[in-house]
This record gives C-alpha cells, structure tokens and sequence, in this order.
C-alpha cells in the first residue's frame, strides 16, 4: 500500500527571482521564475494577500451570529460568518478575530478556539483564513466601519446555519468550513 504522503518524496518548486508586478494597499501580485520539479524553467504568476479571520460566534442560546453583506467580487449578497482582514495593528490572528466580531456584531467573548486554517484559492494565492470559534459572549454595539454600511447581523440557531451550508446558500469558505466542523464535533 503506498504511503499518502509519498507524493512529497519529489523535489519542491525552485524560486529562481520574484518581482511585483502590481501593489495595492491590499494586493501585491507577483511573477515568480521557478524552476518546477521535473527540472523545466518557467513563470508562476500569484497573488499575494493579507491573512484573514473567520469567527463562528455562539451565544448561551446556542444561536450564531451571520452576516450578510454586498461582496462586490462576486457581484451580490452572500450570507458569511463575522470576519475580515488581519491589519497591521492586530497582534496576531485571534487579536483580528476579536476585533472583527467587536466591529461587526458589537459581541466579545471570554472562550477562544483555534478551528483550523482555510487555504483559498492555492493555485493563485497565498491566502490563509485562520477560523476560530467564540463563546461566552457578552453583547454590546456594534462598530462598522465604512465599508460595511450594509451589513446587517443575523442570530440564527446553529442547526438552521449548517442547513444553509448544505443547501448552498453560505458559499464563503472559511465559513462552511467553521460551521461543518463544529456541526462534526470539531
């Protein structure tokens, strides 16, 4: 039987040069020459982006909190867990997810859980959503920034928040992923 990870006996990918091709305040997209593992020189274009939070929020009711919001990637309204971008400030990934979920819901929480990390779109970004679960909540105003004028919060029981996963009304990764672990026992 052969082992799962003998796929990673090969050589990786050689980074020979990396130069920006375009910077933003929120992207960076770069050309990479590589070497790739059957030894054939060639380019790897990427994008490169912040880290970001994902928080599945539970009050003592067991109700979750869900955001919906217009996301203008992909030209509607998606319905996603609390979350956002790791900025500058922010000590680390649970420092952005307590900020998110002060932000955005106006809840903070005195438990916090590591679920696990989401890699997006691998062949194209770097990006990692580091997801956590919040409980022991104690509600308060939220704070939204600009951007988010058209968020609106919605507390809907867990089980009904997994339901619009299976029935493909959450479409955003970190959040089908925080919501399916938990209903798993994660």
């Amino acid at each position: 039987m052969a082992s799962r990870r003998a796929g990673h006996q090969r050589a990786p990918w050689e980074r020979r040069t990396s130069r920006p091709v375009h910077v933003t305040r929120w992207i960076e997209v770069r050309q990479d020459e590589v070497v790739r593992p059957d030894g054939s020189v060639g380019y790897y274009d990427h994008v490169v982006l912040p880290g970001s939070v994902t928080v599945l929020a539970v009050d003592g009711g067991g109700l979750v909190a869900v955001t919906s919001q217009w996301i203008y990637t992909h030209g509607g309204f998606q319905w996603r867990l609390p979350g956002g971008a790791i900025d500058a400030g922010d000590q680390g990934p649970e420092d952005a997810a307590r900020r998110e979920l002060a932000e955005e819901t106006g809840a903070t929480a005195r438990t916090w859980e590591l679920l696990g990390v989401v890699h997006g779109a691998d062949s194209a970004t770097n990006h990692r959503d580091h997801v956590f679960r919040a409980s022991g909540l104690i509600h308060g105003p939220a704070h939204l920034e600009p951007t988010e004028a058209d968020l609106e919060v919605s507390w809907l029981p867990f089980e009904e928040a997994v339901a619009m996963v299976l029935r493909g009304e959450i479409h955003h990764a970190g959040s089908t992923f925080a919501l399916l672990a938990a209903a798993a026992g994660a």
